[in-house]
């Protein structure tokens, strides 16, 4: 790990799609995130737009184990709808808020390279990515600039490609890249205020999740389903030097609520 160089906090927040898409949800978690003191990092989803947009031009929707097919059409979309669109709209509002935010891709200053997905159990995802490096130094330039990074969830493989890349992977690999010079804590906020026991009681949230638990809950079948990649995301986050990783609710962000993965 790097020599720390600044004695302060980052925190990285990520927020779904279905955030994006109801409007109370996401003001309130755009005024939460611009009260947030020191610097921060605004990661986003946009999936649920990206499917409306799709089916309006006539293109098909595919998924497999919830993640998306994306092959050169649906990639045309996903790069307007989550560089353009999702990502252009965050920033103004954050803007409106005070906030100097700046809009960014992987592509863009090179600060998230991946790979194109190779065939996974016979499924050709198409033009996904899966990250190899996150540039941690670039992204604290920006921050040192008193810049926030509002991130859209597309990477680049240095081949001139763009590639449709997971949010939470996106968010957990940005905080990896800046544990060695931050204090960074790392916020997934989504629809519901944390893991739950019971999917269907909101009331249920488990406060703490090891390693050992999430291995008990992925057994039992838990945690399953979307929540199953961005715990181990949490998880992996943890093992890379991030002080703090929190799942919970976009109206929540305050570090004082949801599930704490340790």
């Amino acid at each position: 790990m790097d020599t720390p160089i600044w004695n302060k906090g980052l925190t990285i927040v990520k927020v779904g799609g279905a955030v994006v898409e109801d409007e109370a949800q996401l003001t309130q978690l755009l005024r939460d995130f611009s009260a947030i003191e020191g610097p921060k990092i605004l990661v986003h989803g946009g999936g649920r737009r990206a499917t409306r947009v799709a089916a309006s031009l006539g293109i098909e929707t595919q998924m497999v184990g919830g993640r998306r097919i994306t092959d050169s059409a649906m990639l045309e979309v996903v790069t307007m709808v989550y560089g353009g669109l999702v990502n252009k709209n965050l920033v103004a509002r954050l803007q409106a808020c005070g906030i100097n935010a700046l809009g960014l891709t992987g592509a863009d200053a090179d600060i998230i390279r991946s790979h194109k997905r190779p065939l996974k159990d016979g499924v050709d995802f198409g033009w996904v990515g899966d990250v190899d490096k996150a540039d941690g130094a670039k992204l604290a330039g920006f921050i040192e600039q008193n810049i926030v990074p509002v991130i859209a969830p597309l990477t680049h493989d240095g081949q001139g490609h763009m590639l449709n890349t997971n949010a939470d992977t996106m968010a957990s690999e940005t905080a990896k890249a800046l544990a060695g010079l931050y204090d960074v804590t790392l916020i997934f906020a989504f629809e519901k205020p944390g893991v739950l026991r019971d999917a269907d009681d909101d009331a249920s949230v488990i406060p703490t999740i090891t390693r050992q638990d999430f291995l008990r809950f992925r057994a039992d079948g838990t945690i399953s389903g979307g929540m199953l990649p961005k715990v181990e995301n949490a998880l992996a986050a943890i093992d890379a030097g991030v002080s703090r990783v929190i799942i919970t609710s976009a109206t929540a962000i305050d570090g004082r609520h949801g599930t704490v993965i340790c």
